[in-house]
């Protein structure tokens, strides 16, 4: 997976990324977040990488995508070894 930071202001950050299914985890868990004002991808072609934007208000871009992808990782591992447990 390939990521590219586009964009790097206090409030506001846009990163390329070439994966549709972590782009969209990403985007629920930036917009449970009562600090970032926008959470949102584009896709301007099925063949190029997606654009994740991240606008904020009281954090920072980059702590609120930390944030994101420090729970969705956290959720995830809960759920893997639920599943292992269910076996």
């Amino acid at each position: 997976m390939q990521i590219e930071i586009l964009k790097d202001e206090k409030n506001d950050l846009e990163v390329s990324i070439d994966n549709k299914t972590v782009a969209e985890l990403v985007r629920v868990y930036l917009n449970k977040d009562d600090k970032v004002k926008l959470g949102a991808w584009k896709e301007d072609h099925y063949s190029k990488p997606l654009t994740l934007k991240v606008t904020t208000e009281g954090k920072t871009a980059k702590k609120a995508l930390q944030d994101a992808i420090e729970k969705a990782s956290k959720d995830l591992n809960k759920y893997k070894d639920e599943f292992k447990k269910a076996k």
